[in-house]
């Protein structure tokens, strides 16, 4: 799906020689930047514009007030557009039914206390609340006003050395080659297609359905210096039982039949571009071993019906949400390089950027429906009104195919809203998470001693990610000394 996206890893095959762009060949890796506490504004009543700008909280046991204007020399939470060794400070907040002292916010080991002292009701988690302990993934909302989501954050985005700084776009918005987030994980992830974009190698994109495969194949064409070349793209799933090797190399004319013409096929189609063949697992091992000559330095392939050889210079980029032993291991070894695209949990945050967007693309494709929704800010932009109640839905949401879900949970939610804002349907509201059985406590703590780290434990219990396993030491009143 266009202007959408998003990186993390897969085990390569062990006789496969290839390298993970997540790996050491970038020096990005944001593990080695330090982290800390922070609140990301995910929907602001007046400031629209402000989404995605994050509070960082670095120092134990520092009390700040969060609320409207600056405070007059007071420690208050500020908030900053965060990008690549970048941290912009922004304006105070000035929603007028905001309290000039609305919440204090303290800093503990792993979470923050928060206690309302203005007028504006609180909640965390959907729960009215005077005051409460904070930790990632849960939610904050200002009744009218302020909708905060909390994670951990690195203090300082790595600076991007392929990347291109003139390719960035402007703050929340999609940048020049479709990429929307503003996450760490999206700057990395830009980093890495565009590493792979220099490289010119082929390359393997492995990720969740519904993560952007298309869109990361698409923006390394555009990052490459391919990219005025063509771009041929084909679900490699449809591609006829029996007719693979004609649609992908192409047939003589008059092959197999008198007066068929001439088929350039898609290796012949890509020559001088790039050849993205999604779902590339799905051709059958025997055919998959027809791709090795034409993935070699020479390029050599041959069209059906012709005794001699071509060439095709092209960089073939192949997507699968399997295993990658499904692929035969020579092709995958051929693969020189792998990308790995986040899953929405992995950067929850980004979601009520994604939410924006894809409202206003709703709104361009069907006026009468999405343009409904829609008003003009203070600044002349058009936004759309959403129910901060479904934004904190639909970030704390479970997802199976990330994007696309989101995109129909979107349209669900329009078709169920009567009026001028986007809300949280019944159907919405009721609609269950679908949780396995959750960990025992006992379990908890073991698996936090043996991983050493929240998203290690995370995934030796089998959960969706770290902020699932925040809940549940939440819950069960765990607190994880000397454990990040």
């Amino acid at each position: 799906m266009r202007h959408l996206l998003g990186a993390e890893g897969s085990k390569a095959l062990k006789d496969a020689k290839t390298i993970s762009v997540a790996g050491a060949a970038l020096a990005t890796d944001e593990r080695a930047e330090t982290e800390s506490l922070a609140l990301v504004i995910a929907w602001c009543a007046d400031e629209p514009a402000r989404i995605g700008e994050v509070a960082l909280f670095t120092s134990r046991g520092v009390m700040q007030t969060l609320g409207r204007g600056d405070g007059d020399g007071e420690a208050r939470v500020r908030f900053f557009r965060q990008r690549p060794r970048r941290l912009a400070p922004t304006e105070p907040l000035v929603g007028l039914a905001l309290s000039r002292k609305q919440l204090t916010v303290r800093t503990n080991a792993g979470s923050l206390a928060v206690e309302r002292i203005g007028r504006c009701a609180l909640s965390v988690n959907g729960v009215v609340t005077e005051r409460a302990t904070v930790i990632p993934g849960d939610t904050i909302l200002l009744r009218g006003q302020l909708l905060l989501f909390c994670t951990r954050r690195v203090t300082s985005i790595p600076a991007t050395t392929y990347f291109p700084e003139k390719s960035c776009g402007a703050f929340g918005e999609p940048d020049d080659a479709g990429i929307l987030g503003e996450s760490p994980a999206m700057w990395q992830m830009r980093e890495r297609i565009a590493f792979a974009a220099n490289a010119g190698k082929h390359v393997l994109l492995h990720g969740e359905s519904g993560t952007g495969k298309e869109l990361a194949a698409r923006a390394l064409h555009a990052l490459s210096s391919r990219a005025g070349k063509p771009f041929v793209s084909r679900n490699a799933a449809t591609l006829p039982s029996g007719l693979i090797d004609a649609e992908l190399f192409g047939s003589a004319r008059n092959y197999p039949n008198a007066g068929m013409p001439e088929r350039a096929g898609l290796v012949g189609q890509a020559d001088g571009g790039t050849l993205f063949l999604d779902e590339i697992a799905e051709i059958p091992a025997e055919q998959q071993a027809h791709l090795l000559r034409v993935l070699d330095a020479d390029g050599e392939y041959q069209r059906l019906g012709e005794a001699t050889t071509r060439r095709s210079d092209l960089v073939l980029v192949g997507a699968t949400n399997r295993d990658v032993s499904a692929l035969k291991h020579d092709v995958a070894a051929r693969l020189t390089l792998r990308l790995e695209l986040p899953p929405l949990d992995e950067r929850r945050e980004d979601i009520p950027l994604l939410v924006r967007h894809l409202l206003l693309l709703a709104a361009r494709k069907s006026p009468q429906i999405g343009g409904r929704f829609l008003h003009e800010d203070a600044d002349g932009r058009l936004e759309p009104r959403v129910d901060p109640g479904l934004i904190e839905q639909l970030i704390v949401r479970d997802y199976e195919t990330h994007i696309r879900e989101l995109d129909a949970l979107l349209w669900r939610a329009m078709a169920g809203s009567n009026g001028d804002t986007v809300l949280l349907t019944d159907d919405l509201r009721q609609e269950a998470r679908g949780r396995d059985a959750e960990p025992t406590a006992t379990e908890i703590r073991a698996a936090l001693k043996d991983g050493g780290s929240v998203p290690n434990a995370a995934r030796a219990l089998g959960l969706k990610s770290r902020y699932a396993l925040y809940r549940l030491m939440k819950k069960n009143g765990i607190v994880a000394d000397g454990v990040d």
